[in-house]
């Protein structure tokens, strides 16, 4: 049998690198899911996802699915035929939030900023929130992306929840929390957040496979007065409530099979996180972000977001420079051990490329995963033609 090729630094905006012992969490052998030992693993995690999303009453899931099962896992089981929803969209993402809302029976609003890059204007969110109210229909949620994974954009959740609460106070506020949670400042009880919805293979540190969300008493409640069937069948919460607080409470009970291994491998990178303390967590996230992007900036090249106070700390969307090919860049960035993403918003697809720095990368600099992208990026420019140092 040929040797595996040499593994290359992967600083996608997930997928990330994983820490040695969330990947030996998983080198287990076969485990019942109603096994004592599992359920144990299964009540920590869940508890310490309350503490990574700053909640102390939020309701967790944890079910196997792409972070994009957290979306239907929400929406599914609060829309309503005719419910009205406004989607915050700064990204392919958020676009993508339209449609999942549809297909469970929502009118849907959404609200773009004026450039790409950029986020929706506050005004503009108050004015369509009045405006609904003085209907008589207002909406029944808002929906925010936290970090668009497209464009690299951070919106001000906090802001943006106080004033649909002033102005809609019924109005439900959710999350795709997905590229940003344990990387971006996220307080759901202080904020008021009513659904956080993420996924276990961005900042979480674990590999791809476990949807997750949390849902505060009042979604709760928003859920059990509906008048009409939810329209789905894996993704309803009277399937999995019952079985989350079941786990929590160290009880066995059985909907569906969880992914047994990546529940362990979860619990090793929440453990991980609350060790070092989520303040410190964000912060370093900050620190590594704006020092990535400074050197950027002095080489010449331009990031998508319109300016820093909207820009990520979890990952940086940058333009490619004039007359470098995406293919060149990207395929010398390859032979020299590290991968990064190309652009995926349609508008601008071909025109910039995507790193990832959180979780490991930030977390642990004393592996050099940031200083390995940085010399492999310079390498890859300089053979393109471009020069850094100009």
């Amino acid at each position: 049998m040929s040797p595996p090729a040499q593994h290359k630094l992967c600083m996608i905006p997930g997928p990330i690198e994983c820490h040695e012992d969330v990947l030996t969490a998983m080198a287990t052998p076969a485990t019942s899911h109603i096994d004592p030992s599992f359920i144990q693993v299964f009540s920590e995690t869940l508890k310490g996802l309350r503490q990574v999303v700053g909640t102390t009453s939020g309701q967790p899931f944890v079910v196997s699915g792409s972070g994009t099962l957290s979306w239907d896992l929400a929406v599914c089981n609060l829309v309503e035929t005719g419910n009205r929803a406004l989607v915050l969209s700064t990204g392919l993402f958020g676009d993508r939030m339209v449609d999942c809302l549809e297909t469970y029976g929502a009118q849907v609003d959404v609200l773009r900023p004026a450039d790409l890059g950029g986020v929706p204007d506050q005004a503009q969110v108050r004015a369509m929130l009045e405006k609904a109210g003085q209907s008589g229909t207002p909406y029944k949620l808002v929906t925010i992306t936290h970090v668009d994974t497209s464009t690299g954009v951070l919106v001000d959740v906090q802001a943006v929840s106080k004033l649909v609460k002033e102005v809609s106070p019924t109005t439900l506020v959710l999350v795709d929390g997905v590229c940003s949670v344990a990387a971006e400042p996220l307080y759901m009880d202080d904020w008021k957040i009513d659904v956080v919805m993420t996924a276990s293979q961005k900042a979480l540190g674990c590999p791809p496979g476990l949807a997750i969300i949390v849902v505060s008493p009042t979604a709760l409640n928003v859920w059990k007065t509906r008048k009409t069937k939810v329209a789905s069948y894996y993704a309803s919460w009277a399937k999995w409530f019952p079985v989350m607080q079941a786990y929590e409470a160290c009880k066995p009970l059985y909907f569906a099979t969880p992914a047994v291994q990546l529940v362990m491998a979860l619990r090793v990178g929440v453990q991980q996180l609350l060790a070092k303390g989520m303040e410190h967590v964000y912060e370093t996230h900050r620190t590594a972000s704006d020092e990535f992007k400074k050197m950027l900036h002095d080489w010449g090249l331009r990031t998508l977001p319109t300016s820093s106070e909207v820009a990520a700390h979890s990952m940086t969307a940058v333009y490619y420079p004039p007359n470098v090919k995406a293919t060149n860049l990207l395929s010398s960035l390859s032979h020299h051990g590290v991968l990064v993403a190309g652009g995926v918003h349609p508008s601008l697809a071909g025109s910039y490329f995507r790193v990832g720095h959180m979780g490991l990368s930030v977390l642990e600099p004393e592996r050099g995963y940031l200083r390995k992208t940085e010399t492999a990026l310079q390498r890859a420019l300089t053979e393109s033609g471009y020069n850094t140092s100009a």
